[in-house]
């Protein structure tokens, strides 16, 4: 039986935890699933020694407001210094970029099927695609830059969008799988 991939194993995963973390998120995360998911903020410091810990804390505590990063926090009771120890959930991850790639997917159905019953108009900045009943009302010009509008060739179009949907569809059954 085929192992199955860690979450980071996907391009859609790095990105998310970009926008979700920050520049170094998925570094931080890899660090701390290479340590079976647990870690000390310290420990990644070691590891990233281009980052503060302080810039690493902010990264995790980033991470544990969309509950993908959870702590465990101990006293030390000669110091009086917290210690944290932090669990990377890459079921969360799954979950977060599940919801995410979904709501894409019914964003593309939708523009696929409006698509399919109408005709596009654009400009060559492609300000804003508009269907022909708004162009005409413009007299085919792009209601923001005033360039004439031409028609979007929409077998084309409408090939691209499906591949779209396509790749979309194979992502979330791969990521499923993670689950």
């Amino acid at each position: 039986m085929p192992e199955t991939p860690t979450i980071l194993a996907f391009k859609i995963t790095h990105s998310f935890l970009q926008n979700v973390g920050g520049n170094d998120a998925a570094e931080v995360v890899r660090i701390c699933l290479e340590k079976n998911g647990k870690c000390l903020d310290q420990d990644i410091e070691q590891e990233m020694k281009h980052l503060k810990i302080t810039e690493i804390r902010s990264i995790l505590n980033r991470l544990h407001y969309r509950g993908i990063a959870c702590y465990n926090k101990a006293k030390n009771k000669n110091s009086g210094w917290y210690t944290y120890t932090w669990e990377i959930k890459q079921r969360r991850i799954a979950e977060l970029i599940l919801e995410q790639q979904a709501e894409q997917l019914q964003k593309l159905e939708v523009k696929a099927q409006f698509d399919s019953s109408h005709e596009i108009f654009l400009c060559k900045k492609e300000c804003e695609e508009t269907p022909f009943e708004i162009a005409a009302q413009y007299e085919f010009r792009c209601p923001e830059c005033g360039e004439m509008m031409g028609p979007v060739n929409g077998k084309k179009r409408m090939k691209d969008i499906q591949g779209q949907i396509k790749e979309l569809k194979t992502e979330l059954t791969e990521l499923q799988k993670t689950l």
